[in-house]
């Protein structure tokens, strides 16, 4: 949990305000909202860049993960294409959101539709050493080598 020393810090950059915000008190992830000027349509198959106009300082020890929203996924094929983007505690730049549209029919972004939602979450750092691997019964099994 981030406690209120170490806090998220949010720079809008849309004159209406563009703080993401947590839909409910139960929500984990806060809504992204797109920052445009007009209207932008997403063809099927098409993938386009929406620009949110926030910028967010993390404490070091965290990340921001920019997330699909499961509506948007359900109703109309559109999800984050590189989901999920992780924000690093020491990016200052606008966060903007890799949208893709797997639907068949045209997808109409609004001014301040919510887009994605921010997960911001601790970083565990691994220390990585090259050598010989142990062994395990799985061994070198790859996609579906569980039976799955």
């Amino acid at each position: 949990m981030i406690t209120q020393s170490e806090s998220v810090q949010v720079a809008c950059e849309a004159a209406d305000g563009c703080e993401p915000v947590y839909a409910t008190n139960g929500a984990a992830g806060a809504d992204l909202k797109a920052n445009l000027r007009e209207a932008l349509d997403v063809s099927p198959r098409q993938r386009v860049r929406v620009p949110t106009g926030v910028r967010v300082a993390l404490p070091h020890g965290f990340e921001a993960q920019v997330r699909p929203r499961s509506g948007l996924a359900d109703r109309y094929g559109v999800t984050v294409l590189n989901a999920p983007g992780t924000i690093d505690s020491d990016y200052r730049g606008e966060i903007q959101v890799i949208l893709v549209n797997l639907g068949d029919e045209v997808f109409r972004i609004e001014p301040g539709d919510r887009i994605a939602q921010l997960v911001v979450a601790p970083v565990t750092r691994a220390l990585f050493h090259a050598g010989p691997l142990s062994e395990t019964p799985r061994g070198h099994g790859g996609f579906g080598s569980t039976g799955a």
